[in-house]
């Protein structure tokens, strides 16, 4: 390894230092949350500030396996801001129940390093590795609460088939290789190029490869009909956990998307593009439907992140789909995947706020009167529920809008879809706005007991406030953050 190597590495290195460092402090201090929050969010601040340093010079290490560009930078300051939100959303839900803050920050940060190699890699052997780190953690976190029948339940769901679906991607990479005789992305699109171009035949194995590796990639989105372990992991996971499943590990495989279908199969584009509209509609559709079914929160939020994939996938489907050239769609699904992260994680914490003292539910009935005995919590989860809507100003809306705008820029089939995202976002709001019904018009059948809740959650809550609003009233920012990633991930 040379010198220039470990500097384009160094966010990598200094996320795991980070996750290492946690644990080593904990041996030290025992059983002090606090510090082991404050070990977390020092050393994610250092990893922000090493990411944007490396940013500013893009490079490549490991003989171009592993490369900085924009996009990577783009996405792991996400990941870096996801993480940290996560952490300080924990403590209040985990201290009253016992479970340890420490182990709770530590896994995390390791899962975020997977992210991070995913946004960075250029070989598919890489991007699995990198897919590995960050989905094995996640089913740890998602059985932390292990005294939990629910939560053992859902981690073992979530287990079996996410190595299922480990599986198959790995089989369907392991024809590609076979078959093209590389794993290197530009490599394996060069020879993609050459079978368009009708220099070289398609070979059944290299169609079933690539049939493997998109079955694969479906399932880490949840997309529908590969989203069956969704609601119970969702369900059984402590909350913060369930919040951090519904983005970190979303937000990484859309990377893994960008970088196997744009940059690996952008030559097959033309082939992929109805398998990817069939997807979207399924699973904006399934995901909204299912969640107007449930009178549980936490589950409804489930399907509700289902049908937030679809939307995301309709952005995808827009760039395959627009002749032109165009990167609308790859910046749409960019600054959806930004806007998502932030105010879900928002609903979620409100979630957890809720539950803080243990037997708590996450059923409707618990909302009723919160707008009342609790008006701020009220208020921020209204918030986040009309951003996760589509109401203006919000950053969901322009999310929502920039991904309709790209499909129906894109014209021919994607303009139906573009009709059908608006459709399912109208159906959405019945279930989103039924939560503000119960928060503001409805008395509880007991009196709750008003909780106090600590300074890190209301830090918390505070940030994903300011960036649900800043979003939607600042989006040029983003946007252009968005497209200047879209950019690099095409010219690379």
């Amino acid at each position: 390894m040379s010198w220039q190597d470990l500097a384009t590495i160094a966010p990598l290195v200094a996320g795991i230092l980070t996750a290492c460092g946690i644990m080593v402090i904990d041996l030290i201090r025992p059983g002090r949350p606090s510090v082991a929050v404050a070990s977390a969010l020092i050393g994610l601040a250092i990893t922000a500030g090493l990411t944007a340093i490396a940013g500013a010079s893009p490079g490549s290490a490991f003989n171009g396996a592993y490369r900085v560009d924009a996009l990577t930078t783009f996405l792991d300051l996400l990941f870096i801001a996801i993480i940290a939100m996560t952490v300080v959303f924990g403590p209040d839900y985990l201290v009253p129940r016992g479970l340890p803050v420490a182990e709770y920050a530590t896994i995390l940060v390791f899962a975020m390093t997977g992210a991070m190699l995913i946004a960075a890699s250029t070989d598919l052997l890489v991007l699995f590795l990198g897919l590995e780190l960050m989905v094995l953690p996640g089913y740890m976190l998602a059985a932390f609460h292990k005294t939990d029948a629910y939560s053992t339940e859902g981690a073992i769901k979530y287990f079996l088939l996410g190595s299922f679906s480990s599986a198959i991607f790995l089989f369907g990479l392991a024809f590609v290789w076979g078959l093209t005789g590389t794993t290197r992305v530009d490599e394996v699109a060069a020879a993609l190029s050459a079978i368009v171009a009708g220099t070289a035949p398609l070979s059944p194995g290299l169609a079933m490869g690539l049939a493997f590796m998109t079955t694969g990639v479906a399932f880490k989105i949840a997309a529908v009909p590969f989203h069956y372990w969704t609601p119970d992991a969702y369900q059984g996971s402590p909350t913060p956990v369930t919040g951090y499943l519904s983005v970190l590990p979303k937000v990484g495989a859309f990377a893994l998307i960008l970088r196997l279908f744009v940059e690996t199969l952008g030559p097959l584009s033309e082939w992929w593009l109805p398998v990817m509209i069939v997807l979207a509609t399924l699973t904006m559709t399934l995901g909204n439907l299912v969640a107007l079914t449930q009178d549980n929160v936490k589950r409804m939020l489930a399907y509700s992140s289902i049908a937030h994939t679809g939307y995301m996938l309709v952005g995808l489907a827009a760039w395959a789909g627009d002749g032109q050239g165009r990167i609308d769609g790859l910046e749409a699904l960019l600054f959806y995947g930004a806007a998502y992260a932030f105010m879900n994680l928002g609903a979620f914490a409100v979630v957890a706020a809720l539950q803080k003292r243990a037997g708590v539910t996450s059923g409707l009935a618990t909302f009723a009167g919160l707008g009342r005995r609790e008006p701020l919590l009220g208020i921020l989860m209204t918030l986040f529920l009309l951003s996760l809507t589509g109401i203006p100003p919000t950053a969901g809306f322009f999310a929502k809008a920039n991904v309709i705008i790209a499909a129906v820029q894109a014209g021919g089939p994607l303009t139906t879809l573009a009709v059908i995202t608006v459709l399912n976002a109208a159906v959405a709001a019945f279930y989103y706005l039924r939560v503000v019904v119960y928060m503001f018009m409805r008395e509880p059948a007991t009196e709750p007991q008003v909780l106090r809740h600590g300074a890190l959650l209301w830090g918390g809550l505070a940030a994903a406030t300011a960036l649900t609003i800043l979003l939607g009233l600042f989006t040029t920012t983003l946007l252009e953050a968005a497209g200047h990633a879209a950019r690099a991930l095409i010219t690379s």
